[in-house]
């Protein structure tokens, strides 16, 4: 039993990261449909992305969540293995967990479409870093739907890794710390994501810092210091 019981725990987890890859490629069908109705284009906002998209999915079987991660914060859920709450009308993250879905997918910020006027996001970034279509070159490098702790983030190359799983605080300006929201251990060292050519693959934590995350991501940054639960992983 003391042989088995681990065995099992590992398959049981593997499955789980199998049906995490198909649900993605289900938003990779669903993120395509959009931008062919809107001639190329990603939803407006990076927080109400769910909502873009309502009607193109049904969230009865729990699309907008990763297997290894169903509970929020509020019933027990821990970081990386927890989901977040977001509104069912306009799909703002808020904290009344009763009236609200969840979640444990988060956008890539930097693929939305905001309008002309707004030219610095609510971290203080500047949207014209932003993607905004799909037929970019080298959209298979570039995230855009993945294992999140949030429902969107602006990562870049230069941002710190979290000291420890699942920090997505920390200290420092929010803009600098962005890729925390996805290096979270939720699959062996791994998470898994939808790419804007709607491929999907399995991520390394540390090649977080080698993904085009937006226009003036420098992919060969300096690899930053890794914290003492990161240097064991895998290198991209």
């Amino acid at each position: 039993m003391a042989i088995l019981v681990p065995v099992l725990s590992k398959a049981k987890k593997q499955t789980k990261a199998i049906i995490c890859l198909s649900k993605l490629r289900q938003w990779g069908f669903i993120f395509k449909m959009y931008a062919d109705n809107n001639n190329g284009y990603m939803p407006t906002t990076s927080y109400e992305w769910p909502d873009a998209l309502e009607s193109s999915y049904d969230n009865g079987e729990g699309l907008l969540c990763c297997p290894m991660a169903t509970k929020p914060v509020s019933e027990g859920g821990r970081h990386p293995f927890a989901a977040f709450p977001v509104s069912t009308g306009t799909w703002e993250p808020m904290s009344d967990y009763e009236s609200y879905s969840i979640a444990s997918y988060g956008i890539n910020g930097w693929v939305c479409n905001p309008p002309p006027e707004e030219t610095i996001n609510s971290f203080g970034l500047p949207t014209s870093n932003n993607w905004r279509k799909v037929d970019v070159i080298g959209a298979s490098n570039i995230p855009l739907l993945l294992d999140s702790i949030w429902i969107d983030s602006y990562p870049d190359t230069t941002n710190e890794p979290p000291p420890f799983d699942g920090d997505e605080y920390g200290s420092g300006p929010m803009g600098s710390r962005q890729i925390r929201m996805f290096c979270i251990n939720r699959h062996d060292g791994n998470i898994n994501g939808v790419f804007l050519d709607f491929s999907i693959r399995k991520i390394g934590l540390k090649a977080l810092w080698k993904l085009k995350w937006h226009r003036k991501s420098d992919i060969n940054a300096p690899t930053p210091a890794w914290p003492d639960w990161m240097k064991k992983l895998k290198a991209y």
